[in-house]
């Protein structure tokens, strides 16, 4: 069982696959494993053929115990290994049968219904109206008769509890569990600021228009606003080092490639995959990358590569219609850039009212990687590339 993230302690594996007996090629995926962030592929180490299948499809197995071997053409699982799945497959048959259940000797005890309960007359009268069972009432009168002050309480019991039950809890999956407990932690140990800009969006738009048929034409896929904003932004950052650089628990660690993630909603909850070296990446490239990244994580193949080394982090809410909000910053990553949707508005240009397509960025930074001055160089920039998005995309 491979670690595929840090202080990972156990995998589970989803499925093989190749089936026992298949010969496999060095570099093409084998299995399926789920970890806290995503259902990943696990490529095979070798070629050969796939031996000694020691775990299936729903185990949990811990980090580093052998769930297969890959042998040469004749070559046989070793014999400690081929023993030792025969004492536990052995083990696992004795566990599962179960014990015999015990003989019971004693009488069964009285059922409630089987009392001898005193009960007034009016108790009874009450008890069949608000159809209370006598036999599961505790009656305080003498002898433990039960009165009708009895029955009231019963019958009001029962609906109060009735009022008051909840649905059972919702159990969360891997990945949600685990976005709970880093965004937790990020919102109670990182101290954020946030910074506010709203932009007019016109040139961004009229630079999609232009450029959006050449990118179609020349890599498949369709340009989106996520695109420019991971190119332009990624741009901003290799100006500026402090921004792209990592808490590293008492000290800053500067980061050499400009790594974005991209927080993308999953049927769980949010993952983060990274489009890497994004600064030098063409438009077409990193429309391509974001959309294989969607593909992937939608349909729970991501693989380790690919939500690893991200040093800042987009969300886009826009095609939520969702006008402004802030986001949580993802540890050791310094900030993360919110991106509202673009919606036309009133603003005064040259001091007249005019209609423009505006769009809000709001960014949240950790105070101890960068103070509010850089944060707001940061931001200045980013609105200069995205009024000017032809002359930053050209750097």
């Amino acid at each position: 069982m491979p670690a595929l993230e840090m202080a990972q302690e156990t995998g589970k594996l989803i499925s093989w696959l190749k089936k026992e007996g298949e010969s496999v090629s060095k570099g093409e995926p084998l299995l399926e494993i789920e970890t806290d962030k995503a259902v990943m592929e696990v490529e095979a180490p070798a070629d050969g053929i796939l031996a000694g299948v020691k775990a299936q499809a729903g185990a949990e197995v811990q980090v580093g115990r052998t769930i297969a071997w890959i042998v040469k053409p004749g070559e046989a699982v070793p014999a400690e290994e081929t023993q030792a799945r025969s004492e536990s497959e052995s083990g696992r048959k004795f566990a599962a049968t179960p014990a015999a259940a015990p003989v019971a000797h004693a009488a069964a005890a009285p059922s409630p219904a089987s009392r001898d309960i005193k009960v007034s007359p009016k108790a009874r009268r009450l008890a069949s109206e608000k159809g209370v069972d006598l036999a599961q009432v505790r009656g305080c009168g003498p002898a433990g008769e039960i009165l009708a002050a009895d029955i009231l309480a019963a019958a009001e019991s029962r609906i109060s509890a009735t009022v008051t039950a909840t649905p059972p809890a919702e159990t969360l999956g891997p990945i949600a569990r685990l976005m709970a407990e880093r965004t937790a932690q990020s919102w109670t140990t990182v101290p954020h600021f946030f910074v506010v800009r709203e932009l007019d969006a016109s040139a961004l738009n009229e630079v999609r228009q232009a450029l959006a048929p050449a990118v179609e034409k020349s890599h498949g896929v369709k340009l989106t606003h996520s695109d420019l904003l991971v190119a332009l932004v990624a741009r901003v950052l290799a100006r500026h080092s402090r921004m792209n650089a990592s808490w590293a628990g008492d000290s800053i660690r500067p980061n050499s490639d400009v790594n974005i993630s991209l927080a993308m909603a999953v049927s769980e909850g949010v993952v983060a995959p990274v489009i890497h070296t994004a600064d030098k990446a063409g438009l077409g490239a990193i429309a391509v990358r974001r959309r294989d990244l969607t593909e992937r994580a939608r349909s729970n193949k991501l693989r380790p590569t690919d939500l690893a080394g991200g040093t800042f982090t987009i969300s886009n809410l826009g095609m939520f219609d969702v006008d402004a909000f802030t986001a949580i910053i993802t540890p050791p990553q310094a900030a993360v850039l919110a991106v509202g949707r673009i919606a036309d508005r009133v603003i005064a240009v040259n001091g007249q009212p005019n209609v423009r397509p505006m769009m809000t960025l709001t960014l949240s930074t950790d105070h101890r990687v960068a103070d509010g001055a850089r944060a707001a160089a940061f931001m200045r920039d980013v609105a200069d590339a995205i009024g000017k998005p032809q002359q930053w995309l050209s750097r």
